[in-house]
């Protein structure tokens, strides 16, 4: 029941803004199966599994859709872990983190 309200005030609100991070280590994702760092993939923490997304970065406008496939970030302040291909497509890999923008496009 909590992902369906997250994932409607996400989509009626316009969004969740916060600081996203990326990983790219082997494991195991929370709807089974082994991440792959090279897929369009994302965790967030309360939207249902298979939710698109599209996150933008919010210093460049940069952007990528994304499918969340795993919870997390388990990091305080955090509030989306982007695969390590999406953030490479919105160019935070130097970095390692971003101030992006979350948008609820669909499931």
């Amino acid at each position: 029941e909590r992902p369906a309200v997250a994932e409607r005030s996400l989509a009626t609100s316009g969004g969740e803004t916060g600081i996203a991070s990326y990983y790219w280590q082997p494991q195991a994702l929370a709807t089974g199966g082994r991440f792959n760092p090279d897929a369009y993939t994302a965790a967030h923490k309360t939207l249902p599994f298979w939710t698109r997304v599209r996150v933008t970065r919010l210093d460049n406008g940069n952007s990528v859709d994304v499918v969340i496939n795993d919870r997390g970030p388990y990091v305080s302040g955090r509030i989306i872990d982007l695969s390590r291909r999406a953030a490479q497509s919105i160019g935070m890999t130097g970095a390692g983190l971003a101030r992006v923008k979350v948008a609820v496009l669909g499931r």
